[in-house]
């Protein structure tokens, strides 16, 4: 098969903290109206199957297209169960609940899921005065989180950060978090949505009973596992030319960067990940394949899945420069630490990006 980038379709979820921030920000077409919470670009959950809609695969679910071409989409020796990336535009218009998600090992144990949820948020649009809250404070009792999660007096007990736009900030599962209002993310995740919330309403805003809500703050405290404590992330920056490649966050789950495009930067792929691509900038962006004989423009707001098995690509600006962050699984030590080191990071500076040692 000669292989393309893949263009999927896209789902919409219409939780109470969205608005219109993916259609006023980024211009995202086709969304339907009323709220938009986000926008899954990519993915390949259970009840969220992305549908390929143009090229040799078109017609066919992501889910369909791994299962036939594992290594070819997702990389080599992908043994599934599903493509581990989940790339989203999320609006918190108004406040997100505070919850977490489950670690690996939470999510194993308790829910006989493969994975939990780790995820990171990069900061698109931000008003001033925007803030994320994440991780507990150190030496905080379970009483005392229980107290405050009823009073939702959440800054007595949580770590709570100011951001501005092109922040990162990486969540490992099992950290207790939210952000919003006034936001408008990106956010790459592991492949799962498992969460549990210590509010009094669902993510629809419809009102749990107290009996419910008592125990949803009891799981939540039996999920809380990680004691790392998120901070928001300015990026560090590798120049190519006069392209800035400013890598966001880093781990065993996937990387985040965002691309400052203004020369032309070339991927030659090695095969073992596939690559994540939305552009969040006002201008269109060139991918370009084949010795730069095909391609496509990426609209604002659009997101494209670009194969492990296409051997080389390529980002162009389009009337002098372009925004378009990329995620991926990475491998830490050739696509993350040795260049920051080489750029003349420490290590210090580059552990900053998340769990990278």
């Amino acid at each position: 098969m000669i292989w393309s980038p893949l263009e999927l379709s896209y789902h919409v979820r219409s939780y109470a903290f969205g608005e219109r921030l993916i259609v006023d920000k980024l211009r995202k077409r086709d969304l339907p109206d009323g709220v938009i919470a986000e926008s899954w670009e990519i993915s390949d959950y259970r009840d969220a199957p992305a549908q390929i809609v143009r090229g040799p695969l078109a017609g066919q679910s992501l889910r369909s297209a791994i299962e036939q071409h594992p290594d070819e989409i997702a990389g080599e020796g992908f043994n599934g169960p599903h493509f581990p990336l989940l790339a989203k535009f999320l609006d918190a218009s108004h406040a997100l609940p505070v919850h977490v998600h489950a670690s690996d090992a939470t999510a194993l144990r308790k829910y006989g899921e493969p994975n939990g949820k780790t995820e990171a948020w990069h900061i698109i649009w931000a008003a001033p005065g925007a803030s994320v809250l994440a991780g507990v404070k150190p030496g905080t009792s379970d009483e005392e989180l229980t107290a405050a999660f009823k009073k939702q007096d959440f800054d007595s007990v949580m770590l709570r950060h100011p951001i501005e736009a092109g922040d990162t900030v990486y969540v490992p599962g099992g950290v207790l978090h939210a952000f919003g209002p006034d936001t408008l993310i990106y956010e790459i995740q592991q492949t799962s949505d498992l969460g549990k919330t210590v509010m009094p309403a669902d993510l629809y805003g419809n009102r749990y009973t107290e009996a419910e809500w008592d125990a949803n703050i009891a799981e939540v405290l039996g999920e809380l596992d990680s004691d790392y404590l998120p901070k928001p992330n300015p990026g560090l920056n590798i120049e190519i030319g006069r392209t800035i490649r400013s890598i966001g966050c880093a781990s065993k789950h996937f990387a985040l960067e965002r691309w400052h495009i203004v020369d032309p930067v070339t991927i030659e792929s090695n095969g073992s990940h596939a690559w994540l691509v939305s552009n969040c900038g006002e201008r269109e962006i060139s991918i370009v394949w084949r010795d730069f004989n095909t391609g496509l423009k990426l609209k604002q707001g659009t997101s494209i899945l670009i194969p492990a098995a296409l051997e080389s690509w390529s980002a162009l600006p389009y009337l002098g420069s372009g925004e378009m962050i990329v995620s991926y699984v990475p491998d830490l030590e050739g696509d993350i630490i040795e260049p920051l080191r080489d750029a003349g990071y420490s290590d210090e500076q580059i552990a900053s990006l998340g769990e990278v040692f």
